[in-house]
């Protein structure tokens, strides 16, 4: 089964506006985190954050200028972004982030005899 995202085609802001755009899922928040990555013009993408219902997650240098909030009684998932500048200037693309642990295992001593 596909999951759908849909969040709007786009908004227009004004520099040191306050950016809002939601993106509403079909699946369950507390399931999966929800990501937000941004592509501005001519760029690669840039890792915004990605959040879920039990830990949120930003880049470091972002962290003070969006935030990701989740509703999920309606499944919707919001990124905010305060004092938005024209270097802001992107292609914004919510995700369903899937998230997999790599477990080491320690290195076994050879036994001698």
């Amino acid at each position: 089964k596909s999951e759908q995202l849909t969040q709007p085609a786009s908004v227009s802001l004004q520099s040191g506006q306050r950016l809002t755009i939601t993106c509403q899922v079909s699946y369950s928040l507390s399931s999966y985190y929800t990501g937000w990555i941004r592509q501005p013009e001519g760029k690669g993408l840039e890792w915004n954050g990605m959040k879920n219902t039990g830990a949120s997650y930003y880049k470091d240098s972002l962290k003070n200028k969006f935030s990701i909030d989740l509703d999920s009684s309606s499944n919707r998932v919001t990124l905010k972004g305060q004092n938005m500048q024209p270097e802001d200037s992107a292609v914004y693309f919510c995700a369903r982030v899937i998230v997999t642990q790599t477990i080491s295992r320690p290195k076994q001593k050879p036994l001698r005899a």
